[in-house]
């Protein structure tokens, strides 16, 4: 009997853990891995994810791109190592602080300061879960933060990723504010007063009344955090279920990831134009309800002004 064999390490995982050889010929001394690296998030922190290409990397080092790929054959292993060194290991002070609610919310906060130091972070795709020292060291903390509850491996790390989640959403928004920002010269309350105006102009209360209710309470206007407050409430939900298992009450039971038919992805076209016919037709609905609606408040004011006028 055969044991299996571990898979390899791809290009970029080696080397951000540090177990890729390096070049055995090529420029000396002036040039490594960590340089480029670091030439290259630079970069991205000035100029966005879109101005990091292997020539840029090289023209900021003085070097040509073959030079380069002696040590990062692929962009998207650069990629890797640049998110690698943005996001860096987790500070010790949320670990330090008392109790694991409140040491989630100091990790959910430093996770979102990362975002906004680099939002081009935010750009990256998510193809699996990142297997490199510093992500995995953002994934320990969570874990710890959640050592001596009485939830399961599983419950914890589902917590862990819920804050994890909520971090990146606003650090998405909070990125795109100030991205918006920096281009028109506003400040990010005058850009979420535009906003507001727009919404103003638009949103009816016959077609969006729920949202037309929450645009006339001010909501796109106000200085409350709405991430700070549905993180919260998360882990408000958590308190109260460890409360339960500390009463004895028996763990939620495990559910099985979304079951999404590989039909559904496939891109066929027979099932891409009957979806599409489906959107064509709430569409028109939605209109001919609008029409109901406009011919409803017509007639009412028809009968109103008949009233008067009788």
């Amino acid at each position: 009997m055969t044991e299996t064999e571990p898979p390899e390490l791809p290009r970029g995982i080696a080397l951000a853990w540090g177990v890729a050889a390096n070049p055995q010929r090529g420029p000396k001394r002036e040039m490594s891995v960590e340089k480029i690296v670091d030439a290259a998030v630079e970069l991205a922190d000035a100029e966005g994810l879109g101005a990091v290409s292997m020539a840029a990397v090289a023209a900021r080092l003085g070097f040509t791109p073959m030079s380069l790929y002696r040590y990062v054959t692929a962009k998207d292993d650069l990629l890797l190592l640049m998110q690698e060194e943005a996001t860096g290991l987790p500070p010790q002070s949320p670990l330090d602080a008392d109790g694991w609610r409140e040491r989630l919310l100091a990790l959910y906060e430093e996770q979102v300061m990362l975002y906004l130091r680099h939002p081009w972070m935010l750009s990256l795709p998510i193809t699996g879960s990142p297997i490199t020292p510093n992500s995995s060291a953002w994934i320990d903390a969570g874990l710890a933060s959640l050592e001596g509850t009485p939830l399961t491996t599983e419950e914890r790390m589902a917590v862990a990723l819920a804050v994890t989640g909520h971090a990146r959403w606003c650090g998405v928004v909070q990125a795109g504010y100030t991205e918006q920002s920096r281009g028109s010269g506003l400040t990010p309350d005058e850009v979420a007063a535009q906003e507001a105006a727009l919404f103003d102009r638009v949103i009816t209360a016959e077609e969006y009344p729920a949202l037309r209710r929450a645009i006339e309470d001010d909501v796109f206007t106000s200085s409350a955090d709405p991430f700070r407050f549905a993180v919260e409430r998360t882990l408000d939900g958590v308190a109260a279920y460890i409360t339960g298992l500390d009463r004895g009450e028996a763990h939620a039971e495990a559910t099985e990831w979304i079951d999404i038919d590989p039909v559904e992805l496939s891109g066929d076209r027979r099932l891409r134009e009957a979806q599409k016919a489906v959107r064509e037709a709430e569409k028109a609905l939605r209109a001919a309800h609008k029409i109901e609606r406009q011919a409803l408040r017509d007639a009412k004011d028809r009968v109103a002004k008949a009233r008067k006028s009788g």
